[in-house]
């Protein structure tokens, strides 16, 4: 194992630190030692990091960078906007990463994507499976977009000695979630939903597909523990998963968000509408192995504590 990074003396860039990931990532860091005065979170709003000198200028002085920013949706964004988000995503990561090797950065981590993998990987998926194919159709142009980080962290170990780590972290869930129905996952999508139907009365939800597809989800709060601790103990260029290790359907999913919200209509599956994936199952070993990452909450429990917040935050 690496000798671990005291995080107390790093001047620490974090992007996308004001989405939902970023809050946790900031909390853990602090919670680890790193004095929340040396961390710096732009906002894309001041420092658009697709731009060469805007990534040069905050990467000036930094000792450690993690890269959370991106331009994300659920399956209708990704096919309404596949150009803006392979370009967004690419651009950004290609950009930060060039900045922060010019500018001697000791290391640099880097957040991608579950849709980074083939459409149909061997379950559950290895870090080793993720060059076997083409990604899902519908997010291939941001996987695709991630995909390319990898490339270059590995090519800049090889060719610069530049200490870059990958992480591919599996669908995420908990409060403080993208609840937007035109950009937000499954979960938050559901729930929205479904507390909807449950105030206007209505006999029946709509649900996206034939609910058939499985995923794998991990709850926010361990996210951003898997990523700190892989930031402290991990230095290797070989991508790591980081995940729950467990699947549900899309289908008893809903069904078990229904049963928390006490919601007695119809799901109704509209088959005109894309899957997605058909499985999604993390190898999660290499992560515990690496740098002893095991996820700590139940999705039951993830599952209760995301439907609570939105509830309070839609009482509002």
């Amino acid at each position: 194992m690496s000798q671990e990074l005291d995080l107390q003396h790093q001047k620490i860039l974090v992007t996308g630190a004001s989405g939902f990931l970023g809050g946790y990532v900031i909390k853990e860091l602090v919670k680890n030692g790193a004095n929340e005065k040396n961390i710096i979170t732009p906002r894309s709003k001041d420092s658009d990091l697709r731009e060469r000198k805007n990534c040069l200028l905050l990467t000036e002085g930094v000792d450690l960078v993690i890269h959370m920013a991106g331009n994300v949706g659920g399956i209708g964004k990704n096919q309404e906007m596949p150009g803006t988000l392979f370009y967004d995503n690419a651009i950004m990561g290609i950009e930060l990463m060039e900045a922060a090797r010019k500018n001697n950065v000791k290391k640099f981590v880097c957040i991608s994507t579950i849709c980074a993998y083939p459409k149909y990987t061997q379950v559950p998926f290895k870090e080793d499976d993720i060059w076997t194919g083409y990604p899902e159709e519908t997010n291939a142009a941001y996987g695709l977009a991630k995909k390319m980080l990898l490339v270059q962290a590995q090519a800049y170990k090889q060719e610069f000695g530049f200490n870059s780590i990958y992480l591919l972290p599996v669908n995420m869930y908990g409060p403080n979630d993208n609840f937007n129905p035109d950009s937000s996952h499954v979960i938050p999508a559901a729930i929205k939903k479904i507390c909807d139907a449950k105030k206007e009365n209505l006999e029946f939800v709509e649900m996206w597909g034939d609910g058939t597809p499985t995923r794998e989800f991990l709850y926010v709060e361990d996210a951003a523990l898997g990523i700190v601790q892989a930031t402290k103990l991990y230095n290797n260029s070989h991508p790591v998963n980081l995940g729950s290790g467990t699947e549900i359907s899309i289908k008893d999913l809903i069904t078990l968000i229904a049963k928390e919200l006490d919601f007695k209509g119809e799901i109704r599956w509209d088959t005109s509408k894309p899957n997605g994936q058909p499985r999604r199952l993390l190898d999660v070993s290499r992560a515990y192995n690496e740098f002893q990452f095991k996820a700590q909450t139940s999705f039951k429990q993830g599952l209760k504590n995301t439907i609570d917040w939105y509830i309070n935050y839609d009482k509002k």
